[in-house]
């Protein structure tokens, strides 16, 4: 268990840097916003404001939950080595895997605490005002759940590449070229494919399985798809629908360990 000691170092920075306290108040700050702003089609739709606020948050975690852990996780290997304590780290009785083990737990808590203070704050808010069911309650747990996913996807992938760039400074601009391509230019390009296929034969059979295979969207299906309110209230029914239920469940799931794997990989090759 000796990665636990890198895990109450890490959360040690965090709180001294901030980070735990600025990326909750950001989650807190857009998820009231949104809730509210997106709490007027409740009537028309025939569903409670919960529902309508877990609809508006889901597509609020979709870019907000990667771009924090991307924040987090794109220096944890390069701005130790940058800063020269990456030396130091490695003369420690862990290994290497135990190193990134323990900063993955640290981030990821300091993640968790941004979504469950964030979303929940939110929820209960529009559940006390808009009224709230079993069901639109269900949908804001695993809402929570599934953006803490999410989040663990990103920290990995922004670990891998901190330990291929070559700075700090190259690692930061690769992780905003990786939240550009997963979170926006995935579904452009998906879309101009839907657009140019004339026989419908993308559209109908290849379209949802390449869609589920992005970890964002494969959140965002995950969450549409386990309930019939947020699916419409989201507009996204029929791509959910054309999944089998495990998708969605299954790619989010192995996102973060083949994520681990491939960071672990990186770390390696890395010489302090």
């Amino acid at each position: 268990m000796r990665f636990l000691a890198i895990t109450r170092a890490e959360l040690t920075i965090l709180r001294r840097n901030l980070w735990i306290f600025m990326a909750t108040l950001i989650m807190l700050a857009f998820a009231l916003a949104l809730s509210f702003a997106g709490s007027a089609p409740t009537g028309t739709l025939g569903v409670d404001m919960l529902t309508i606020s877990v609809a508006s948050m889901t597509t609020l975690s979709v870019y907000l939950a990667p771009l924090l852990a991307l924040m987090m996780g794109f220096d944890a290997i390069s701005g130790d080595r940058d800063r020269g304590s990456l030396a130091l780290l490695l003369t420690y009785p862990a290994g290497r895997g135990e190193l990134l083990a323990g900063k993955f737990l640290a981030h990821l808590a300091a993640l968790t605490i941004a979504m469950v203070i964030g979303f929940g704050a939110a929820g209960a808010i529009a559940a006390w005002f808009g009224g709230a069911g079993a069901e639109s309650l269900l949908a804001l747990a695993r809402l929570v759940l599934t953006s803490i996913l999410l989040g663990a996807v990103f920290l990995v992938l922004g670990y891998a590449i901190s330990a291929l760039a070559n700075s700090t400074t190259a690692a930061a601009g690769l992780s905003a070229g990786l939240w550009l391509v997963f979170v926006v230019l995935f579904d452009l390009a998906l879309l101009g494919a839907v657009v140019m296929d004339g026989d419908g034969v993308f559209t109908q059979n290849i379209f949802p399985w390449v869609m589920v295979a992005n970890p964002a969207d494969a959140f965002r299906l995950w969450n549409i798809a386990a309930s019939e309110g947020v699916a419409l209230s989201s507009g996204m029914a029929g791509a959910a629908a054309a999944l089998p239920a495990w998708a969605a469940p299954l790619s989010l799931l192995a996102w973060p360990i083949l994520g681990f794997l491939l960071a672990r990989a990186a770390f390696q090759k890395v010489e302090p």
